[in-house]
């Protein structure tokens, strides 16, 4: 069981710079971290796979190293390289909201243990994989043809929030008590099994090793790191983040994350 403080640190925008690589500062101060007993939760929308690659540069691999992937879906223990704790999202529902994207004529797509699972390849496949590093494979009718629950669906608009807010106006209803809808970026909407967020995972965590509340700290920058940021006993906002961010936060940070503000978050309150 971990021993000491927790930081649940989300990755893109937060612990990552622009160029999508992780500061000398920021390792060092993880490491530190570390060194003194703490724990350390790569808290991210990321698949595991794609937060694999972040925990393998930073050597997150020794005990007291997690990781909280597709938004609070996986558990997963980066030591012992094995799932914890998932939950998957219903077949139907899913099903369902590749109907609901295609009629619309929004771009979705889904996930398997390796690869994105989606219709065709466009612009918005491009610029995904471009930033997260992951591979694909293209299932026509994916919806139809997926066998395994998936641990989450993702909408992308690259010039157009609000025919997402639309969108994910127009399914509240049915997708109720199945689904659970925030946005990760102005162009992601995330649907994930209900009940996840990263608030509900960062609780899960500690009542899965029996860690009280008052020894986390959560640092984010986005509509998906709210609820992870007033569940922790200190959530942390970066400078660059969204205002709803920085309104649930505790403390917002002097540097942005191209500044290395994990360290900051690290050096102030672990």
């Amino acid at each position: 069981m971990p021993e000491g403080k927790v930081l649940f640190t989300d990755l893109d925008d937060t612990l990552l710079s622009d160029d999508k690589t992780v500061s000398p500062k920021n390792k060092a101060a993880i490491q530190e971290a570390l060194s003194r007993g703490h724990s350390v939760v790569v808290t991210t929308g990321r698949p595991v796979k794609s937060g694999k690659n972040v925990v393998k540069e930073l050597g997150l691999t020794a005990p007291g190293c997690y990781m909280i992937a597709f938004n609070g879906s996986v558990l997963y223990d980066c030591a012992a390289d094995r799932i914890l704790k998932q939950k998957t999202a219903p077949l139907a529902a899913v099903k369902t909201l590749f109907d609901a994207a295609k009629k619309a004529g929004i771009y979705i797509q889904t996930y398997d243990e390796e690869d994105v699972l989606t219709e065709r390849y466009t612009k918005e496949l491009s610029v995904y994989i471009g930033q997260t590093g992951m591979t694909y494979r293209l299932v026509p009718d994916t919806g139809n043809a997926l066998q395994k629950e998936p641990y989450k669906a993702l909408l992308i608009s690259l010039e157009n929030r609000r025919v997402l807010e639309r969108f994910q106006e127009e399914q509240k209803a049915w997708s109720a008590g199945k689904l659970n809808s925030f946005f990760s970026s102005s162009a992601y909407l995330e649907y994930c099994p209900a009940g996840v967020d990263k608030g509900a995972a960062l609780l899960a965590f500690c009542d899965y090793f029996g860690i009280p509340k008052e020894r986390t700290v959560a640092v984010g920058d986005e509509w998906n790191d709210v609820s992870m940021l007033k569940a922790a006993h200190i959530g942390a906002a970066v400078r660059n983040a969204v205002d709803a961010a920085k309104e649930a936060a505790d403390y917002v940070t002097v540097r942005d994350h191209n500044e290395d503000a994990v360290a900051e978050v690290i050096e102030r309150f672990l």
